[in-house]
């Protein structure tokens, strides 16, 4: 089943809010195995939403409509989808029931205008709305399903996730729902990581391979149509072998997590710490850590020291390193291998992860933006640095950094793990 989905609203166009139910309904309709071909936002317009509606049809089995239900003049969905079928629109009177008895219990006098909201298309089905007072509609007229939504998301959402969705499960017949599992990267761009496995991608039948770039990682999606989870899972795990055979020392997860959280996990499977010391980051690596639940198991702290006196201060690096003719300077592989070891002293964790670099907008010691060195101490290991060279503005550069940063640690611990594992 082929589907679009209208979004109605002036104000989705003029930029005034955000069209997030697009987003949620796809998400929704590709989970019950329904795909979304067009998205489409229209103003509150009699006109365009019809023409809309005609360029829809032509196209889509499924017309999915959010917004324009309420009582207001320019809530006008169902008048215009109405018409245009040749149909009229009919109250439900459970729903009138339900308005009538709100207004009743505020002791206020009921605006004639929000009886619109207990309307419905002839023949339509309701759809029963639990967190608001707009009816829902769904038919079918000659081969095309039809289904209206409020537009508020705290409206839309419950009702989409429960009466719409089984009158689709109804509607649907024999249609495979939709299951995915979603890869994740790190140390690696989209486009090498697709040119890794270009012919699997131009080769794909089922499953379906698609990747999208986050900053400072990539994922993949692999999707498969089936009759239920283990045919999709043997399906999907087909497919994973073969990318995880080309890609497998960048994947850190194969569900929707940042590689921060795989940090934590393979912490506290290990049962180690880690500390971070910041600089051009200003605190960035620490509150990503932080924001993962429970992490105050594995993370013990971090310090930002952004400038030379606080290098100095908190983490006792010399001056003479920081400062002067000759001297490295606070932007240098050494700076960054001394902060890692002296923050992982001084907190008495496992590992010390450190970031020092320019995020720009300027130069800075004469080095250029986007050059940035990580530290990684670990105790009873040499400490390694990393040099970076990263592109972007100032807020690009400071999470690239640090997602760089954990990918390292990751990378060690991982390798921990397989060497534990081999020795058993």
């Amino acid at each position: 089943m082929k589907a679009e989905i209208i979004a109605v609203g002036t104000e989705l166009l003029l930029g005034q809010i955000v069209n997030t139910n697009a987003q949620y309904l796809s998400r929704g309709l590709a989970d019950l195995g329904i795909d979304v071909y067009f998205q489409t936002v229209v103003g509150d317009n009699t006109t365009r939403l019809t023409q809309a509606i005609h360029t829809a049809r032509a196209r889509a089995d499924l017309i999915l409509f959010t917004g324009g239900l309420g009582p207001t003049q320019d809530d006008l969905t169902k008048d215009a989808l109405a018409a245009d079928l040749g149909r009229g629109l009919q109250v439900h009177e459970p729903s009138m029931a339900k308005i009538e008895a709100l207004f009743a219990g505020r002791g206020a006098k009921m605006v004639e205008s929000n009886r619109r909201q207990a309307l419905m298309i002839e023949g339509s089905d309701p759809l029963a709305n639990e967190t608001g007072l707009a009816v829902g509609n769904a038919l079918t007229v000659e081969g095309t399903h039809y289904m209206l939504l409020p537009g508020p998301p705290r409206e839309m959402k419950p009702m989409f996730d429960g009466p719409a969705s089984a009158w689709l499960r109804g509607v649907m017949g024999e249609e495979r729902p939709l299951f995915s599992r979603q890869l994740r990267f790190a140390g690696i761009g989209e486009s090498s990581l697709e040119a890794a496995i270009i012919d699997l991608i131009e080769q794909q039948s089922d499953p379906t391979i698609a990747p999208y770039a986050k900053e400072g990682e990539v994922a993949l999606r692999v999707s498969t149509k089936a009759r239920d989870a283990a045919e999709a899972q043997e399906r999907i795990d087909v497919t994973v072998a073969k990318i995880a055979e080309r890609l497998g020392q960048f994947m850190y997860a194969q569900d929707d997590i940042p590689i921060e959280a795989a940090v934590i996990r393979l912490l506290r499977n290990s049962m180690r710490t880690l500390s971070s010391a910041e600089s051009c980051s200003g605190g960035l690596l620490a509150e990503a850590i932080t924001s993962i639940p429970g992490s105050s198991s594995e993370f013990k702290g971090g310090v930002v020291t952004y400038t030379n006196e606080m290098k100095h201060r908190l983490l006792g690096i010399p001056l003479a390193q920081l400062e002067g003719e000759g001297a490295p300077g606070a932007i240098s592989e050494s700076t960054a291998s001394m902060m890692a070891e002296r923050v992982r002293e001084l907190t008495g964790t496992d590992f010390g992860l450190s970031i020092t670099g320019v995020a720009g907008p300027a130069e800075c010691e004469g080095k250029p933006v986007g050059l940035v060195y990580v530290g990684l101490a670990q105790q009873g290991r040499p400490t390694e640095v990393y040099t970076l060279q990263l592109s972007g503005n100032r807020e690009v550069i400071r999470l690239r950094a640090i997602k760089a940063a954990f990918y390292r640690l990751w990378q060690r611990l991982r390798e921990s793990e397989q060497s534990i594992g081999t020795t058993r």
